[in-house]
């Protein structure tokens, strides 16, 4: 089965570049009520995914100072505690399971590492659902009403 298949494209997916404020980053977040999205250079190159979490690490370590001063600083600043490993565009579905176990999407990326868009861990266990033995049986059963 071909990846591209279950692909969110780039340009409707919600990402951040990675030479964006925090702040910026923190309403983007909150604009589309993601707990994690994409970053990108502004090559549109996948440079890593950033979260609520690295977020507020980053709040907490510099607690001491200004809030305004930290929302000003570069997203590429913030530690990420994660690396949410991308896949090629030619990635087979293993590839987006095993990776799908410990992250919320996975980033597809072209040969030359451009992002192309996410596949939402949720489209993933829908395939994988329909195309277990549970699946067939509880779409048998739905067929039989």
């Amino acid at each position: 089965m071909n990846i591209l298949f279950f692909l969110i494209p780039k340009q409707e997916t919600a990402f951040v570049f990675s030479d964006c404020t925090i702040q910026e980053a923190i309403d983007e977040m909150e604009n589309y009520r993601y707990t994690a999205v994409p970053m990108l250079d502004r090559g549109g190159k996948y440079v890593g995914t950033l979260t609520e979490g690295d977020l507020l690490r980053k709040l907490q370590e510099d607690i001491h100072e200004n809030i305004s001063a930290i929302g000003k600083e570069r997203i590429s600043k913030v530690r990420r505690r994660w690396q949410y490993q991308p896949v090629r565009a030619g990635a087979d579905i293993e590839d987006l399971v095993m990776r799908s176990m410990n992250q919320n999407f996975v980033p597809v990326v072209d040969d030359n590492d451009v992002f192309i868009g996410i596949v939402p861990r949720r489209a993933i266990i829908e395939y994988c659902y329909r195309h277990s033995t549970l699946g067939e049986e509880h779409e048998t059963d739905h067929c039989k009403n």
